[in-house]
């Protein structure tokens, strides 16, 4: 596996992959969320562009016709926000789960908000989905209490609960930089 920036071929295969990602919320009964649009492609060109775009990729797995060529399998994407990185997003396709893709790709993401100068990670997830909170609880990130919110976080969690999201209980969580 190798971590890289994005490319802008990469971007309709990082719509893919989140709805692959999403597939898994339909077992627990939230198909809102499985059959959400992924990111627009002019969205996921703007985090490009900035440089806050990243992706997981595989090497091929020797199928004809595939050649030496590697193909994404996870992406993120994110923003600084109030001194941190917040991670907007971060997906694996469900054929590359449980390997360490997603924790990868969140390590990088540190290391680079290390590099330019902020304090840590954030993120907003669903508490009750095995993979969202207990699974950031388990790298090492913590709930943000309510006074512990930032303006921007704020923002962010009051544009989720415009589009339904609240639906279900969520919380913005914190990992200081490594």
């Amino acid at each position: 596996m190798r971590i890289r920036p994005a490319t802008p071929a990469d971007l309709p295969l990082l719509q893919d992959i989140e709805r692959a990602a999403g597939e898994p919320f339909r077992t627990l009964g939230m198909t809102e969320i499985a059959d959400d649009e992924p990111p627009a492609l002019e969205l996921l060109e703007r985090f490009r562009e900035a440089g806050h775009a990243w992706v997981a990729e595989a090497e091929s797995d020797g199928a004809e016709g595939d050649g030496d060529t590697a193909r994404p399998v996870a992406y993120l994407i994110g923003e600084p926000v109030d001194g941190s990185f917040h991670i907007e997003q971060v997906s694996v396709h469900p054929d590359a789960a449980h390997r360490g893709v997603g924790r990868t790709l969140i390590a990088y993401a540190a290391d680079r908000a290390r590099d330019q100068g902020l304090t840590g990670l954030t993120l907003t997830t669903f508490t009750e989905v095995p993979w969202n909170a207990p699974y950031y609880e388990r790298i090492g990130f913590r709930t943000l209490t309510d006074p512990e919110l930032t303006p921007g976080l704020r923002k962010i969690r009051a544009t989720e609960a415009e589009h339904g999201l609240d639906r279900w209980p969520r919380v913005c969580m914190y990992r200081g930089a490594p």
